[in-house]
């Protein structure tokens, strides 16, 4: 994986060819356009693509075995997706099946209750929320598996770029609700991943 804010594109072409060479899988996380635009002039990685709503770049050298279960992504808004997406590629590349369920938050939350068969068989949930951040716990409340949550800079001014939501899902009453950092999509698909290896191997 490279993390490409703090790199300078030259860097960023460097360290994707190093891994690429050695036949793994690349995940760039929020890569700019222009970084990708530049990877493709190389000419050396025809099969890498550009995840647009992720700002991912992705290139799969190696098949997995997919996962025998669906992990659910669930976004409270659709200004969400961005982390989701960023958590359904890098869970992707790791072999997990995905499925992204969006626009559930409770400002809505009837939209949820049609989703909840498919949350209940999952082995673990990802929530990704903004505003006050209250769908992990929602979630959390009706599923009897990990979820982990994802607080968003999604928010008004009162919401300190994700803060709330931060804080919001640190203290839910909801036992199962694990979180990880602010627009950590990447951090909570892989989380997710070893999570639901372990339970397959089991089984």
């Amino acid at each position: 994986m490279i993390f490409c804010p703090s790199k300078t594109t030259e860097q960023i072409i460097k360290i994707f060819e190093t891994l690429a060479a050695r036949g793994n899988n690349v995940l760039a996380t929020r890569a700019e356009p222009e970084v990708f635009e530049e990877l493709a002039k190389t000419g050396k990685f025809p099969k890498a693509r550009y995840e647009e709503s992720a700002r991912a770049i992705v290139l799969e050298q190696k098949k997995r075995n997919p996962s025998k279960s669906v992990l659910p992504i669930v976004t409270a808004g659709t200004a969400d997706i961005p982390v989701a997406s960023e958590a359904q590629v890098t869970a992707e590349i790791m072999g997990q099946r995905t499925e992204l369920i969006c626009d559930v938050g409770v400002a809505g939350l009837h939209r949820l209750f049609k989703h909840l068969p498919k949350l209940q068989r999952a082995n673990v949930v990802i929530v990704v929320a903004g505003m006050e951040g209250a769908l992990a716990s929602v979630v959390g409340g009706l599923v009897s598996c990990p979820v982990i949550a994802v607080p968003t800079s999604v928010g008004y001014g009162s919401s300190f770029e994700g803060l709330s939501a931060l804080l919001t899902m640190l203290n839910s009453c909801a036992a199962g609700v694990t979180v990880v950092n602010i627009d950590g999509g990447f951090s909570a698909a892989v989380s997710a991943t070893l999570i639901n290896k372990k339970i397959e191997a089991g089984k």
